[in-house]
């Protein structure tokens, strides 16, 4: 014991200098301090010191393949990135090690043939015989800037970039298959059947067809990100345990933060317990004009920006337990929550939100059959979904919030409270006249139905809804309807507001039962056991 404490104390005196000075040696590398990097993270493994250039030309993928070799047979450690640009293929992440971008510091994908080449990125794996299941980028993780596969206890950590300027993004000619094509990479960052994962700070520049692509990562945590993309941002794909906050995504193109459950795992894994907190989605500025604070609008040439965060359109495993709040929509489309493929979508809550230049639909609830999955897998539910404190201004009118079910499988149990939607207005007397057609196996989209007969909500096929303290106003006069309902039984309204010296009727009902509106300004309190075809208010 006495020995133990002179040892500690020596230590004390002189040796910490010397013990953070203390050299490794990894096979076939060169030796390499353990000098921490910023935040204390302990053993550092600086990828320079395994050959990396950082010059943006010379591939060092070979020399930051090794340094994450070293630091997993030490037991764990961080990988290093100083300033510089580092060109690279697939990245290969391994347990316990975490990859840290210091300021300055750049992972560039490196380019490839169009046509493909005998050396590039990781091969595309096989996803047979599931790939039909799912679109094609869903199918595939080895063929990315950064992979990972059952690998457990890691993190991208830092204030650098990840510039997925190399990767194909899917839309190439052909489209899609360019990344197929041998050395081709797609996604910057791809995770599969992963558990206790940090990525944390970074930034992402043309992600490729993903920026971060998860598929059965559970324990996750995404955290103060910035993304400015050409494609999805996030797609988080049958995980469990999710955390997504703070973060920013620009994705003119895509979608910006985007749960799924797909088939690709070989059989249906909801996505559940699932936060997205203060992030800011969006779709109308320029890729690269985020990141570098000039924000440059697209404007009129791109009509019809995406960006917004969705649940769907993969949806065979189901989505539960979902908190999306204190977020910030703008110029993009608006929320989308999706099951057509078997999926049980349930216990949503979408709170605290401000939307401003929603392009179509703010609010997109959609049960649906197209079922691309195995086969005699019943038709899916969508219920329990709170929806308060929103605020829409100035969205697109053609195509309002709607809440769809398909014919004898309704949506349930939806609550909408505390709802402020301002939209274009314009819609004339023929379009309030319009009967869209059901389109139960079509891909969902809000624009699936074309141009909706309401202005405020559609709702068809749904059972015990409720809207309380809602209010619409247009900013031209509208003939539409302001709710338009069909085939609904339980629908309560309170206190819902529409603008005075309106013309056009509240509520148009369809084969409604159990109808009931009270206070509210300037409708007088109605009830219908059963209402055929009635205009209200």
């Amino acid at each position: 014991m006495h020995s133990f404490r002179r040892d500690f104390l020596k230590l004390l005196s002189g040796g910490l200098g010397g013990a953070a000075a203390t050299t490794m040696i990894s096979p076939g590398a060169q030796a390499q301090t353990t000098a921490p990097v910023p935040g204390g993270m302990g053993s550092s493994y600086d990828v320079r010191k395994f050959g990396a250039t950082g010059n943006g030309t010379t591939l060092d993928t070979p020399a930051i393949n090794e340094a994450i070799s070293a630091a997993a047979q030490a037991g764990g450690g961080t990988v290093y990135f100083p300033a510089g640009t580092y060109a690279c293929y697939s990245i290969r992440l391994k347990s316990q090690v975490a990859l840290y971008l210091d300021q300055g510091a750049t992972i560039l994908a490196a380019s490839t043939p169009m046509e493909g080449t005998s050396q590039g990125y990781d091969p595309a794996e096989s996803n047979h015989p599931w790939e039909s299941y799912q679109d094609f980028g869903h199918n595939h993780w080895h063929n990315s800037l950064i992979w990972g596969e059952n690998i457990h206890d890691f993190a991208i950590l830092g204030p650098g970039l990840i510039w997925g300027k190399g990767l194909s993004d899917g839309f190439g000619n052909p489209k899609q298959l360019r990344a197929e094509l041998p050395g081709v990479g797609n996604k910057a960052i791809a995770l599969k059947n992963c558990h206790n994962v940090i990525l944390r700070d970074f930034s992402i520049l043309q992600g490729g067809h993903f920026g971060i692509l998860a598929t059965g990562v559970d324990n996750f945590t995404i955290d103060n990100l910035k993304i400015d993309t050409n494609r999805d941002g996030i797609d988080i794909d049958c995980c469990r345990n999710v955390r997504v906050s703070n973060t920013t995504v620009n994705s003119p193109y895509d979608d910006g933060i985007c749960p799924k459950s797909s088939f690709a795992l070989g059989y249906p894994r909801s996505t559940e317990n699932l936060t997205i907190s203060n992030c800011y989605v969006t779709g109308d500025y320029e890729i690269g004009t985020l990141l570098d604070g000039t924000f440059k609008r697209f404007g009129p040439k791109l009509k019809m920006p995406c960006g917004r965060i969705k649940c769907g359109t993969e949806s065979n495993g189901g989505f539960k337990n979902i908190t999306i709040s204190n977020c910030v929509f703008e110029s993009c489309r608006g929320l989308a929550l999706e099951t057509v493929d078997g999926a049980l979508l349930e216990d949503i809550t979408f709170v605290g939100v401000t939307m401003r230049d929603i392009r179509d639909s703010p609010i997109f609830l959609r049960l649906g059959a197209r079922m691309r999955g195995p086969k005699d897998i019943p038709i899916g539910s969508l219920k329990r979904v709170l929806i308060s404190n929103v605020s829409v201004y100035s969205a697109g009118a053609e195509v309002p919030s709607s809440l769809n079910g398909i014919p004898g499988h309704a949506v349930e149990d939806i609550k909408i409270s505390d709802v402020y939607v301002h939209h274009l207005g314009g819609g004339t007397v023929q379009m309030a006249a319009l009967d869209p057609p059901e389109n139960e196996a079509k891909y969902p989209e809000p624009s699936m139905f074309g141009t909706l007969p309401a202005q405020g909500f559609f709702v068809r096929h749904a059972r015990n809804v409720e809207f309380s303290n809602v209010e619409i106003a247009s900013e031209k006069p509208d003939a539409r309807p302001f709710f338009w309902l069909r085939d609904v039984e339980g629908a309560d309204f309170f206190r819902v507001k529409t603008p005075k010296g309106r013309s056009a009727p509240a509520f148009a009902l369809d084969d409604v039962r159990d109808f009931r509106v009270f206070a509210s300004r300037g409708i007088a309190d109605a009830s219908r056991e059963k209402a055929g075809k009635e205009n209200i208010g």
